[in-house]
């Protein structure tokens, strides 16, 4: 950790440095996580080296830019925060080709995160994504799956989760198998639906170029030819894991996504995802890639409330504070 601070000119609008009710300083705080106030006549920056060096250079080109025209837009706040990112990617794992799907949409990773993840999905057979809700965990290996099966370099692509409700029983499902397991791997069918023309959608999951499994209805298979993604994997027990690795064919390539810290499996159950990593570490081809809330990619405020429950929890003065 490091403390850096840079000098503002006498009577400098510290408002058009930080946006609006402080919308850029909080912008550039939250992407690259340093802590950034004001004192007087100097902008203060703390947080990791790197970090706090990106900062400082970032609001010196904001404050040129004031100087010479008198404001920094929205617009000039994000390019600058791309730039920033995609010299950090490039810095830690080299630049990233898009993955180009199949409806001619490119898609490239937005934070150092998930470019090592997307590198680690490359480069390995078995590749372990671990983060919070909002890394691209599931989006990105479904975008380079569906990459994979543009250039031909797979046949198929099997989509598997478990059958694990999130802290509430829905009991009994009607309908058929695909009507019951439907909730469940909604999320990864919303992801193809952003990459695929809808009727090309349908017709290759009709003809199981494109199959959607619950993980019970894997055992007993080899899958050939195929980019294998298991998503929710915390939700594994250690059996189901073993088995769902097993299942590995042929020119496959697995990916497993999970957040450890949101484990649904019943009391004193082992999470299958936590055991494959203690028990997998160091065997060559096998990369395990952790995200962080750095990483999260989708509304500003999910960063925020990840950090809050990550902090330990708040203890009311009063008996009947906070509803209780």
């Amino acid at each position: 950790m490091i403390e850096k601070n840079m000098p503002l000119p006498e009577g400098f609008p510290l408002t058009s440095l930080f946006g609006l009710r402080d919308r850029f300083q909080r912008r550039v705080s939250d992407t690259l996580g340093v802590r950034i106030w004001a004192r007087g006549n100097d902008v203060y920056f703390s947080g990791g080296d790197q970090a706090v060096e990106m900062a400082v250079e970032l609001f010196r080109i904001m404050k040129e830019k004031i100087i010479k025209r008198g404001e920094v837009t929205d617009d000039d706040v994000q390019c600058l925060l791309s730039q920033v990112v995609e010299d950090e990617i490039a810095d830690t794992v080299g630049r990233i080709p898009p993955f180009e799907v199949m409806n001619g949409r490119r898609f490239r990773p937005r934070t150092a995160g998930q470019a090592r993840y997307v590198k680690a999905i490359m480069e390995n057979e078995v590749v372990f994504g671990i983060g919070p809700a909002g890394t691209g965990k599931t989006y990105l290996a479904v975008a380079a799956a569906v990459a994979a099966m543009k250039a031909g370099k797979i046949k198929r692509l099997v989509l598997v989760r478990p059958a694990v409700e999130a802290g509430e029983n829905l009991g009994f499902l009607p309908g058929d198998l695909k009507a019951k397991i439907d909730p469940y791997l909604r999320p990864i069918f919303d992801a193809l639906r952003d990459m695929m023309d809808p009727l090309l959608l349908r017709r290759m999951t009709e003809e199981e170029v494109i199959e959607m499994s619950p993980l019970a209805y894997m055992r007993g298979r080899t899958l050939n030819d195929a980019f294998i993604i298991l998503d929710e994997a915390q939700n594994t027990t250690v059996s189901q894991m073993k088995m769902f690795l097993t299942r590995m064919g042929n020119n496959s390539r697995v990916i497993i996504s999970g957040d450890v810290t949101q484990v649904d499996l019943p009391r004193n159950t082992p999470s299958g995802l936590v055991d494959a990593i203690r028990r997998l570490e160091g065997i060559p081809n096998i990369a395990v890639v952790e995200m962080g809330e750095m990483d999260v990619v989708r509304h500003d405020l999910v960063q925020k409330i990840i950090r809050a429950y990550e902090e330990p929890e708040k203890v009311p003065e009063k008996r009947d504070s906070y509803f209780s």
